[in-house]
């Protein structure tokens, strides 16, 4: 019955000592992998040269910094929804294909993101245009004919549809819904830049 209580911290430092010490490698991923995401995000706001900013740092920490900014830059390519997300896109991709040993495989797979941009860019448009005018059009039938069930004939009022808290909920879901298939296949083929040495 004499059964020790242990607290929290000792629990806790049990299990640190059973993890060990931790190794050179672990130590080098901890420290650089941050400071390569710190890299990624300075070059995406500012000129810098990533190269020449990469070869400041020792050998056995260069590849952990070049891992780190390769993440931040492969989450910054996003769908072409404007001019700053396009420019953000090249950036992050020049920024890529520099860090990249294999740059046949960047640019195969590069190539395929550029159709899912030109696709959305185009035919997604008119797709989002298209869906956009029939949700106004549903939209605006519903509230004409609740204002009818509700004032009668006197319903001859015209109502902003588009300025309507409803109307701008609807549009969020569906243009998500449109997007998702292009994100989807975007996702996948970061997936695959990812694994690329």
């Amino acid at each position: 019955m004499g059964k020790e209580i242990k607290s929290a911290l000792e629990i806790a430092m049990e299990k640190v000592e059973k993890l060990g010490e931790a190794t050179e490698e672990e130590r080098l991923r901890w420290k650089y992998l941050p400071e390569g995401e710190k890299l990624a995000t300075r070059y995406l706001k500012q000129d810098i040269n990533l190269l020449a900013e990469l070869g400041k740092y020792e050998e056995k920490a260069r590849s952990y910094v070049a891992q780190g900014a390769q993440e931040i830059l492969i989450r910054n390519i996003d769908l072409p929804r404007n001019e700053a997300a396009r420019r953000s896109n090249k950036k992050a991709m020049d920024g890529l294909k520099v860090l990249k040993n294999d740059k046949v495989s960047v640019e195969n797979v590069y190539s395929r993101i550029r159709r899912i941009f030109e696709h959305y860019a185009e035919q997604g448009e008119q797709q989002r245009r298209q869906a956009y005018e029939s949700l106004k059009a549903e939209v605006e039938a519903r509230i004409e004919q609740a204002l009818r069930q509700q004032l009668g004939p006197l319903a001859g009022v015209r109502i902003d549809v588009e300025s309507q808290p409803q109307f701008q909920e609807e549009w969020r879901r569906v243009l998500a819904q449109l997007d998702a298939q292009y994100i989807k296949l975007l996702d996948e083929y970061k997936h695959e830049l990812a694994a690329i040495p």
